[in-house]
């Protein structure tokens, strides 16, 4: 009887996997929508901080998509004060929209930056529904492609990405770099190596989520086909991204790079509380002394060349 019940078993147990597999693929495109729910946080309204679009920029809205359907992104301009300063691409996390973004973009307009700020289709006033990593992508190199028109010095072009917004901005880097395009910069703050590394350091490691996750946000191997001066910033006290996910993406991404552990900076506060270390990280990297703090430069022991 023994002989006969562990045939049966493993019968029993194949059929069992084999009709969980058909159930996995009938249900994958549902799967991925709800992984997409959980990546991005899209919203419409206005962050309760929110207190108006900062004085000097401008509301644009930049087309992205099939022409045959051309959607639209929204966007803030504040161009810089006067026409040679750098520009630069700000490119938001996964939460809100850019009513609560001001305070970075306020600072990089106060460092001397051009800023274009893009909200994802799917985000603030833009179109489109739930966001995926193809749709921030695409939305991301439209967004770059407009900012060409308004400085045409591919030198004084850069790209600056926050927490998910990082993984973005390291991807349009690395497709820059691989068509041969010219960048003053990447800058990337509050990011993680993947998608798979963040899920897994917030769950449990011993769950599977590099087989289960279909948005991958890859930036550890990409980071390394970049071609442009690197600049990546994260604070000590990150509780949702911790730093360690930084210091990897230093080490895989050619030079010329500078990382800055800000010391007690959260999430969302290291551009504010290393301010200063972090404007003349700038300006020494990427070569713009207009944009270095008054004084001496007085560089944290944590940034490294």
């Amino acid at each position: 009887m023994t002989l006969l019940r562990r045939p049966r078993g493993r019968i029993a147990r194949l059929l069992v996997a084999g009709m969980a597999l058909v159930a996995l693929a009938a249900g994958c495109a549902h799967l991925e929508y709800n992984e997409r729910q959980l990546t991005f946080l899209p919203s419409k309204d206005d962050a309760r901080s929110f207190a108006g679009v900062p004085a000097g920029a401008q509301d644009v809205f930049v087309p992205v998509g099939d022409p045959a359907k051309t959607e639209r992104m929204h966007a803030w301009w504040w161009p810089g004060r006067d026409a040679a300063a750098p520009a630069i691409l700000y490119l938001h996390g996964a939460h809100w929209n850019l009513t609560g973004q001001t305070r970075r973009i306020e600072q990089l307009h106060r460092f001397g930056f051009a800023v274009l700020a893009i909200d994802y289709r799917g985000f603030g006033k833009s179109d489109g529904e739930l966001p995926s990593e193809a749709s921030v992508y695409e939305d991301a190199q439209a967004a770059w492609q407009w900012l060409g028109l308004r400085q045409p010095d591919p030198a004084l072009r850069f790209i600056y990405g926050h927490s998910l917004g990082g993984a973005v901005a390291i991807d349009l880097a690395a497709r820059l770099s691989d068509h041969g395009e010219p960048v003053g910069g990447l800058v990337a703050e509050s990011t993680f190596t993947n998608l798979a590394d963040i899920a897994a350091a917030l769950t449990a490691e011993w769950l599977p989520t590099r087989l289960m996750l279909t948005q991958k946000f890859d930036s550890v191997d990409k980071i390394a086909r970049v071609k442009m001066p690197v600049f990546i910033a994260h604070g000590t006290s990150d509780r949702m991204v911790p730093s360690r996910f930084s210091e990897s993406l230093f080490r895989a991404a050619p030079a010329p790079k500078k990382l800055l552990l800000v010391d007690g900076a959260g999430h969302n506060n290291a551009m504010i509380v290393g301010e200063r270390e972090y404007r003349d990280a700038l300006a020494q990297l990427f070569a713009l002394p207009q944009l270095a703090a008054d004084g001496p430069s007085v560089l944290t022991a944590h940034a490294r060349h």
